[in-house]
């Protein structure tokens, strides 16, 4: 497979070496804010003609009102029209965010989520007046039990590291329940940042491990602080370096041999599902991102959703009301004594979930398995192709994504910022940069399955222009980026005296 891609990759990007600027100047427009705008006696809309008895307001409520923007229709649609023109998103270009997936998603998922039915239900209805909600719900946590390989599923957590918090307090509760609750938890370097946080949220001790030179965890590291009075282990598979942990199930049998549980951060799952269950590996639970292996772009600060697929053992936690199904009637079941109780109002973030359901639908196991492939195929590719132009700290096949470091370029002063800085004049969104923590001048790179070879090769050969740029003219990158809205921003006095208006 290395070689094919590397074959692959030499003849697809030479005619790419020297990458056009697919972005350009244009015309950017420098808003002004709306009251600035405002003029006395504009109106945006037409107030129809009052057919009601008029009703004064409290004199004190009115004494001081609030200073409110006053705009023609015109000034209102272009303010918004223009500030959507200065953001970028997946629907705009390659958003190659590694850990994030910003994938592109078919639109169909956001029409099913948009469906009156759907859309307009009242959480509190009548379960006799929302059966296809239900049914839904269930539905999807069989779809995903089936996925992960788990006896069951609970769509309630709102996102993923909520989904973490979910699966920390089913073990929690487990152990609880087993009548010797442990105090610390095991976690490794490569494990997503926010693991630490759910774990003390539960009171456990995170004992960070560190991985072996080849960025995978050791079965003898994991066996040399397992004990009784340890948790378990929180491990991201594939991990944060992109790495598949191949000594999993080894992994998991020394945690269990010990009584502890093994909980697994599924953040990552868009590049193993239809290919190994987490279950069959010897995870007790899992929380997946709907919002980003199954439909919705990850990020934007939401909405998501984090649900945690479990074994029979943790079953009996799940968070209520759980959605049982007798006969062809769905009901709402909150007769569960040992559950962790509400994770969330009400039952999840639903719209996430609908999109999510027909995600699944439409692709069946086989497109699903597609997906995986793909992602896994198009983050080698890009390792081969940027091999010789990028220093690559762990040379050995990726999963979904790929780690570079700024070595090469540090002899002329280039840093990964400066890289990914200038990236963004060449049309492209950076990549993730300086994560994770364990490599010095991380460059983390997803493309996704969703991007074709040819975006991917305009991708690699703007990678292999700012190289080579790096090598001649180190400080055109220092000063990039020199096409967007803004230049270059002081990042130390923005962190130190932010200013937050305008």
């Amino acid at each position: 497979m290395e070689e094919h891609i590397a074959n692959t990759c030499r003849g697809g990007v030479q005619k790419c070496h020297n990458a056009h600027q697919t972005a350009t100047s244009g015309l950017i427009f420098k808003e002004s804010f709306l009251w600035e705008k405002s003029r006395e006696g504009r109106c945006a809309v037409s107030i129809p003609a009052q057919d009601v008895e008029e009703s004064l307001l409290d004199p004190e409520l009115t004494s001081d009102p609030p200073e409110l923007p006053q705009l023609s229709e015109m000034d209102v649609v272009r303010h918004y029209t223009r500030l959507s023109q200065w953001n970028f998103g997946v629907d705009s270009g390659m958003y190659p965010l590694g850990s994030c997936t910003m994938k592109y998603n078919p639109k169909t998922n956001e029409v099913q989520a948009a469906r009156p039915g759907f859309a307009g239900a009242h959480p509190l209805l009548d379960e006799d007046l929302c059966q296809g909600a239900l049914e839904m719900i269930y539905n999807l946590e069989q779809y995903l039990a089936e996925i992960t390989g788990m006896e069951a599923v609970t769509l309630q957590p709102a996102a993923g590291a909520h989904g973490e918090l979910a699966g920390m307090l089913a073990i929690h509760a487990y152990h609880a329940k087993m009548g010797h609750q442990r105090s610390k938890i095991i976690i490794p370097d490569t494990a997503h940042g926010t693991n630490p946080a759910s774990a003390t949220l539960c009171g456990y001790e995170s004992i960070n491990i560190h991985s072996g030179e080849d960025g995978i965890l050791t079965p003898e590291a994991v066996a040399a602080v397992m004990d009784e009075e340890t948790a378990g282990i929180m491990i991201t598979n594939p991990n944060t370096l992109g790495l598949f942990e191949e000594n999993i199930k080894e992994i998991a049998d020394i945690v269990h041999a010990k009584g502890g549980l093994v909980y697994g951060d599924g953040a990552n799952m868009n590049a193993i599902m239809g290919i190994v269950k987490p279950g069959d590996l010897g995870i007790d639970v899992i929380h997946l991102n709907l919002h980003k292996t199954f439909s919705t772009p990850h990020g934007g600060g939401g909405p998501g959703s984090g649900p945690i697929a479990v074994v029979k053992a943790l079953e009996p936690f799940l968070p209520v009301p759980r959605v049982q199904k007798k006969d062809d009637r769905y009901t709402l079941v909150y007769d569960k004594p040992d559950s962790m109780g509400r994770m969330l109002t009400f039952h999840g973030h639903f719209g996430i979930m609908v999109r999510a359901y027909s995600y699944i639908l439409t692709m069946g196991a086989k497109g699903l398995t597609d997906v995986s492939k793909l992602a896994v195929l198009n983050a080698n590719y890009i390792k081969e192709c940027l091999r010789e132009d990028l220093h690559l700290p762990y040379d050995r096949p990726c999963m979904h994504e790929c780690v570079f470091t700024d070595k090469f370029q540090a002899d002329n002063g280039v840093s990964t910022l400066d890289m990914a800085k200038r990236i963004m004049d060449y049309g492209f969104h950076p990549p993730t940069v300086y994560f994770p923590l364990v490599v010095h001048g991380a460059i983390m790179i997803e493309p996704t399955e969703t991007e074709s070879k040819e975006t991917i090769d305009q991708f690699i050969g703007a990678f292999k222009s700012i190289v080579q740029e790096a090598k001649e003219n180190p400080e055109i990158l220092k000063s990039a980026p020199h096409l967007a809205k803004l230049s270059r921003l002081d990042e130390v006095s923005a962190a130190r005296k932010p200013v937050l208006r305008g």
